[in-house]
């Protein structure tokens, strides 16, 4: 029996994918990808979210993305706060998220990201929901957060952080989403976190249309000799995890069900939110 597959983090309602969605998620299941979770940017967004999540039998998440603030108002998180309680019993309503803090791109403002972070943790926690965080050169101020406002753990997407972060997150009962970027022979400090970190901390993401791996990934050059950057998809997953599974010494199997069971233990109500096949 082929394994089966979760990805942790995938943004099916992303533009890119407007003209082909089914095909993507057909190529998921295909791939063995049979269960993904959809975490919102924008308020804008959430009626769409929860629309192609019911569609494709996916899970989902609702919160204000940090580079999407600047365009968000005060009145985003009353609205926020009230999808929370309209949607509560909504078994596909995993957590709060894609929340956090970005320090990358510049011309964003920090003081307004943070003002928004710490808004929605207190609503993760007064809904008993975990959260989906975004840790870009961030890490220590999302612990910050953490440590004031405690909230039922979740999944730190993407990670890139140091060993003692990595481990400062799972002390606070997170995973860590572990997608594209290890594929990368450079990637040496993601890579080493992946081998010693314990298995119960790793979870597997595409980040879908973005981070693409390194078998679609074009550089600077090559998109200036005409090569358009590849576009990610959640069917790259069982290739993702290959080379975790290769890092860990795992079998392939052991590789799905394992970051499957992380997955489920940092987000909970997965277990009775999608149809495993």
């Amino acid at each position: 029996m082929d394994p089966t597959w979760t990805d942790s983090h995938c943004h099916l309602d992303a533009p890119e994918f407007d003209a082909d969605r089914a095909d993507v998620v057909r190529r998921a299941h295909e791939a063995g990808v049979h269960c993904m979770v959809l975490p919102a940017v924008a308020v804008a967004h959430f009626d769409a979210l929860r629309d192609l999540a019911q569609r494709f039998d996916c899970a989902y998440a609702l919160g204000i993305h940090p580079l999407y603030v600047d365009q968000a108002d005060d009145g985003d998180l009353e609205r926020l706060a009230a999808a929370l309680q309209a949607h509560r019993d909504d078994p596909r309503l995993l957590a709060v998220g894609e929340i956090g803090l970005d320090n990358h791109v510049p011309g964003t403002d920090p003081v307004r990201q943070d003002h928004f972070y710490r808004a929605q943790l207190k609503l993760a926690r007064d809904a008993g929901l975990p959260v989906i965080l975004h840790v870009r050169r961030s890490a220590d101020a999302l612990l910050a957060g953490l440590r004031r406002i405690e909230v039922p753990g979740g999944i730190a997407h993407a990670f890139n952080g140091s060993d003692v972060q990595a481990d400062l997150f799972v002390a606070q009962g997170f995973r860590l989403g572990f997608g594209g970027t290890l594929s990368f022979d450079r990637s040496r400090q993601i890579r080493a976190l992946a081998q010693r970190l314990p298995e119960s901390a790793l979870v597997l993401e595409t980040d879908a249309p973005d981070i693409p791996p390194q078998w679609l990934y074009r550089s600077a050059e090559q998109r200036r000799d005409g090569q358009p950057q590849a576009r990610n998809e959640p069917a790259e997953l069982p290739r993702i995890g290959a080379v975790l599974a290769g890092l860990r010494g795992w079998t392939l199997a052991e590789t799905a069900r394992i970051t499957a069971a992380n997955t489920r233990a940092a987000l909970p109500r997965l277990a009775g939110a999608v149809a495993l096949r």
